[in-house]
């Protein structure tokens, strides 16, 4: 049986105070709205139609739930976590780690008896958080490792007095060495670097990096003391369109400025931060997850995968995506398996389960579940919706 989901919205200091009312066709109440989640995270669950949690659901029958494969593989727990997010300030630089890092930091906070809901606890759960967004129009955003070639030659137009052992430790291909020691700066000493940073992305005149001195100039503006815009200086500066996306698997650092994107993620809350935060930061545990691999093209496009249907490739073992457009009167059948989430982005999708029976219509911003033991799911337009399965 298809059912409709009612979701939580987390208020997040950096959300956007109209994006996700306009998008859901709701007046906005004045307060920021950053994240809308679907699933069954225990800090943030879904409700069905009963009111009882999907959270619970899957905790009481997780094979009726999930499927029998997919709560064997998962062990009882739903394995992914949907949401829009809104973003108008950027979030925090940061990184997740990798399931045997999780459940290793896990088991350390657990032993230190530090609360699951406190504000300097690293890990919230035993699991990693490999995450896609999908832009949902123009997306902003820092993703991995710029090549050192490039960060270099940035460094050079730049020329920012009191960065020349940054640059050097970069011509020497001493990345990871570059990144803790400047992370690792205190809020007074670095706060002269960030201005004069900040100076000469005002000053740059050039076209090569448009939106590198963009952003550099912003955040150095916004946080004026803090060691993440520098590490910015070492990311990829993407500029996404609509339903272009970036997968960001474990390890990889980087930081959301600005947009409106469909999100899916294994289903974590883990985050280690780094900077452009107030929020807990813990340097030496963020170096001790991140990939140091620069990431020379971080955009993913989708691949066609039948008439309407384009898929996310990301090789990821916890979430497989696709998109569906759907032309007024059409109907198309999506052979996705396992526990789904079906999210409607743009016009109105009705779903069916089996080809016959009719499930919820969704506007723009709704959500259904699927439970794992139903077969395939057709969905009529017209309209854009993104299904999320375990496979």
């Amino acid at each position: 049986m298809v059912v409709r989901l009612q979701n939580p919205v987390r208020d997040y200091a950096w959300g956007s105070r109209t994006a996700i009312p306009e998008l859901t066709g709701v007046e906005p109440d004045g307060k920021p709205q950053a994240e809308l989640w679907m699933g069954a995270h225990e800090s943030a669950p879904s409700l069905l139609p009963s009111g009882e949690s999907l959270y619970d659901r899957v905790s009481t029958d997780p094979s009726g739930t999930l499927g029998d494969e997919t709560a064997e593989r998962f062990q009882g727990r739903f394995p992914f976590l949907a949401k829009i997010l809104a973003a108008a300030q950027p979030l925090s630089i940061q990184a997740h780690p990798s399931l045997e890092q999780a459940i290793d930091g896990y088991a350390r906070d657990e032993a230190a008896g530090i609360p699951r809901d406190a504000a300097d606890r690293n890990y919230k759960d035993a699991w990693p958080k490999p995450e896609i967004l999908i832009a949902l129009g123009p997306f902003d955003a820092l993703v991995g490792f710029r090549p050192l070639a490039a960060t270099v030659a940035l460094l050079d137009a730049l020329q920012v007095e009191g960065l020349e052992q940054l640059t050097d430790l970069l011509r020497n291909g001493k990345l990871q060495d570059a990144f803790t020691e400047f992370m690792s700066s205190d809020r007074d000493a670095i706060r002269p670097l960030v201005a004069a940073l900040g100076e000469a992305s005002r000053r740059y005149a050039g076209d090569a990096f448009g939106l590198e001195v963009e952003t550099l100039a912003q955040l150095s503006t916004e946080f004026p003391d803090d060691p993440g815009v520098l590490a910015a200086l070492l990311l990829n500066r993407v500029r996404l369109e609509r339903f272009e996306a970036v997968y960001l698997p474990a390890g990889n650092v980087h930081a959301y400025l600005q947009g409106t994107g469909f999100e899916v993620m294994a289903n974590s809350d883990n985050v280690l931060r780094g900077g452009l935060t107030r929020k807990h930061i813990d340097v030496p545990e963020l170096v001790s997850v991140v990939d140091f691999e620069p990431l020379a093209d971080p955009v993913l496009l989708g691949t066609p995968e039948a008439a309407g249907v384009t898929a996310y490739q990301t090789g990821c073992e916890y979430f497989a995506v696709r998109r569906v457009d759907l032309l007024a009167g059409a109907a198309i059948e999506v052979r996705a398996e396992g526990p789904r989430i079906v999210a409607c982005v743009a016009g109105t999708v009705t779903i069916g389960a089996e080809g016959t029976e009719v499930g919820p219509e969704l506007s723009a911003g709704q959500s259904a579940f699927i439970p794992g033991p139903e077969g395939p799911c057709t969905l009529r337009g017209p309209g854009t919706a993104f299904v999320v399965s375990a496979r």
